[in-house]
């Protein structure tokens, strides 16, 4: 792994023209080269990295689905990921978009320096990109087409403010574009709700849950296939929960049942459900319920 601690040591590396801004480079994708054999595949960068591209006869694997890159997909990186390049990529895939680049330093001192780590897509996976409509794709380009001409121009005092508040547009059309994407991809997306449904039964239903714990938002989405963060971007939207209410709800559903329908003390309840203290688990219970466990089980007798 070769860490790129500068947008100048990427188009080197690429051997790409030197950067027209030390702080932020709009680059053409058909523009770079192949890697050679002896050159790293993984990098770690040290700045921002969103991209749009058109990628001809190339499939990626959605939830249960395999989609194609005839669309513009739109993904994004942040700064301390891992960007690798495959053996071979450059050379054999047609190639159109562009990539922008963005150090932190740009945003140094503006609103979206802290705006923009409010964003969950820098943490979805690449199978998770945003898979664009043509009147998106122009959108997004128009916002591309004008931080390239700022950045081109002669820098002055609005320059920067300018640029970051483009920048600042173009993530919240990205934030818009994901909700449609969520609603859009009704089937796949319902599917994923349905096989989480699934999965949390299972867990309840033997003894995952008492011998291990509850299960954590990472060990579901892996099992889903998803990003922790897109999973729950998607459940947001489509249900209103995160995937950790999704989990504690499934938790007090079992609770009930076993309140309304079993003899287990409380205490045996508790252990069975994965917790190691009852006043924790009377804690939450009473939080998700408004009553507790043994007010609730009093309603039945």
């Amino acid at each position: 792994m070769r860490q790129i601690k500068t947008i100048s040591e990427f188009h080197q590396l690429r051997q790409l023209p030197k950067p027209e801004h030390p702080l932020i480079s709009v680059i053409d994708v058909q523009t770079i080269r192949s890697l050679s054999h002896d050159e790293p595949r993984n990098l770690l960068l040290d700045f921002y990295l969103i991209a749009v591209k058109r990628i001809a006869n190339f499939k990626v694997r959605y939830g249960q689905q395999h989609y194609d890159f005839d669309e513009g997909i739109m993904y994004f990186m942040a700064p301390n990921q891992v960007y690798s390049i495959c053996p071979g990529d450059d050379r054999e895939l047609e190639q159109s978009g562009w990539m922008i680049l963005i150090h932190p330093d740009l945003l140094w001192n503006t609103p979206l320096a802290t705006t923009v780590k409010q964003q969950e897509f820098w943490g979805y996976a690449v199978n998770e990109a945003l898979f664009l409509s043509a009147g998106e794709e122009a959108i997004i380009n128009g916002i591309i087409q004008n931080i390239l001409q700022e950045y081109r121009a002669s820098i002055d005092k609005f320059s920067k403010q300018i640029i970051t508040a483009q920048l600042d547009t173009l993530l919240m059309y990205a934030d818009r574009f994901y909700h449609r994407q969520f609603i859009t991809r009704e089937k796949t997306n319902h599917e994923i709700v349905t096989r989480l449904e699934a999965l949390l039964e299972k867990y309840f239903a033997n003894d995952t849950v008492r011998n291990s714990g509850l299960p954590t938002v990472q060990e579901i989405a892996e099992q889903l296939n998803l990003s922790p963060k897109y999973l729950t971007s998607l459940l947001r939207v489509l249900t209103g929960q995160s995937t950790q209410q999704h989990i504690h709800d499934k938790l007090i559903a079992k609770a009930k049942e076993k309140l309304s329908t079993t003899d287990l003390s409380i205490s045996e309840i508790a252990y069975e459900l994965g917790f190691e203290h009852l006043q924790s688990f009377s804690k939450l219970f009473k939080a998700k319920t408004n009553v507790s466990p043994v007010a609730f089980r009093r309603s039945f007798q």
